[in-house]
């Protein structure tokens, strides 16, 4: 399951939380009733250097 990291606009505390992609977003904050928001982060993953196009390893066509 994802992890989700949330911040609370009412006290500031930050959390993360397991849920599936099919649960609702937390909108409201346990310690004070506050607004949640989402906090969206970089991404966890990247492609880098040769090997990721389908011309990058492909043999060139034979000629006859």
């Amino acid at each position: 399951m994802p992890t989700y990291k949330y911040k609370c606009d009412g006290c500031a505390e930050e959390f993360e939380v397991q849920q599936s992609i099919h649960d609702d977003a937390l909108t409201v904050c346990k310690k004070c009733q506050g607004k949640l928001t989402k906090v969206f982060g970089t991404v966890g993953i990247s492609f880098k250097g040769s090997g990721f196009y389908k011309t990058d390893n492909s043999t060139p066509p034979k000629s006859d």
